[in-house]
């Protein structure tokens, strides 16, 4: 129990040194001032209440599932910002890609855009969907939590410091001429430590699963490296490169390595996922049966490893096609050979990027057996 207290002050300095880096390294000045011009002009999205529906002239197009296109005219109050409690009336134009239909008493999001204080516009940007997301995500933390226990709780944390991380040190590194080889390599070590002590404690099943996310991590990201080289692909041949170049002018972002950095950071977790799944295999089959050998708890991981990297690389596959759905169906009507198809620069990425992490979950499974196995046969913990 005194072991236990006494690593508390290291905890409380870890956490403040993590968060004081986060503090200094998120504070920037941005490129793109979008939201503020010379003199007094200004633009801000503030929320606002449906008062009235005046009038409304609305179509249902038959040919897209009845999809409404018209506008609607409405009487709103401002309720955040410097003109809240203004009320104005506004047009709600429906179309094909902002179909809101608004009612009586609906909160929203309006654009106001202000020349000066006698002079300004509004209009209907969204409906407020914070508290839908909110809701979804009050959901998700009460599932996991109430569900998964303290290991859901735990889980909950490395989420927190996971995301964090990204946005508070990795990109701000990023954007300050950090090399993202360098930066994605660390948090990538960082993540994979963190979250899996978080989940298992410092125990040996947690400290295997770690050594071998981290062996699989490095053979994919030097086969990454490897690939952008031959096939010359790089963060140069990414659709938005343009507006990367105009910040990297400004702030010497290093745009070249973003690719590898995507590589990298798209793997971690189909690695942590299956790291500590064999790692627990390893480490239950051991507690149910302590005179096992080391090269028989290798092939208890070996065959649970087997069975998950199956459903992985099912996985990788469909979370590709999913988040460019839209895309695979552009292509899919398109008149296209498969040689133009399989060399342009967009599928070619993509493919590169689901391989490594497919070759990464790969190489992961025999990396942690052969640790947790080893390990086990010295183990002291639970």
């Amino acid at each position: 129990m005194n072991a236990r207290w006494a690593r508390w002050p290291l905890v409380v300095a870890g956490i403040g040194i993590y968060v004081a880096f986060g503090l200094y390294f998120a504070s920037h000045t941005a490129i793109y001032r979008l939201y503020r011009s010379a003199g007094t002009a200004n633009v801000r999205y503030e929320k606002a209440v449906v008062l009235k529906v005046e009038n409304q002239e609305l179509e249902s197009d038959n040919e897209h599932g009845g999809l409404l296109t018209g506008y609607q005219d409405v009487v709103v109050r401002i309720t955040s910002g410097e003109r809240a409690g203004t009320e104005v009336r506004i047009q709600n134009v429906l179309n094909y890609t902002t179909h809101f239909l608004l009612r009586k008493g609906d909160t929203i999001i309006v654009h106001v855009d202000t020349a000066d204080a006698d002079h300004y516009t509004v209009s209907v940007y969204s409906v407020n969907r914070v508290p839908v997301l909110a809701v979804l995500a009050l959901l998700f933390v009460a599932a996991l939590c109430g569900i998964g226990g303290s290991r859901g709780f735990r889980s909950l944390l490395g989420m927190v410091f996971t995301l964090s991380s990204i946005f508070f040190l990795f990109i701000p590194l990023l954007y300050r001429g950090f090399s993202p080889t360098v930066a994605a390599t660390l948090m990538a070590a960082a993540t994979v430590t963190v979250s899996l002590l978080l989940l298992g404690g410092a125990s040996v099943k947690s400290l295997s699963a770690i050594a071998g996310a981290l062996v699989g991590i490095a053979v994919s990201a030097a086969l990454a490296w490897a690939v952008q080289s031959v096939a010359q692909i790089s963060g140069y041949t990414t659709a938005e490169v343009d507006s990367l170049l105009a910040i990297a002018g400004r702030t010497g972002m290093k745009v070249g390595e973003l690719l590898f950095a995507a590589f990298l950071i798209s793997t971690l977790g189909a690695v942590l996922d299956i790291s500590i799944s064999v790692a627990s295999a390893v480490s239950e089959v051991h507690l149910g049966n302590p005179s096992l050998t080391a090269a028989a708890l290798f092939r208890s991981g070996m065959r649970v490893g087997r069975d998950m990297m199956g459903t992985m690389a099912s996985t990788l596959i469909l979370a590709f096609v999913g988040a460019s759905l839209n895309a695979v169906i552009l292509l899919y009507s398109l008149e296209r050979s498969a040689a133009q198809i399989l060399n342009s620069n967009a599928i070619t990425i993509e493919v590169v990027q689901s391989l490594s992490a497919g070759l990464a979950v790969t190489l992961t499974v025999p990396a942690v057996a052969f640790i947790a196995a080893a390990l086990s046969r010295h183990r002291t913990d639970r």
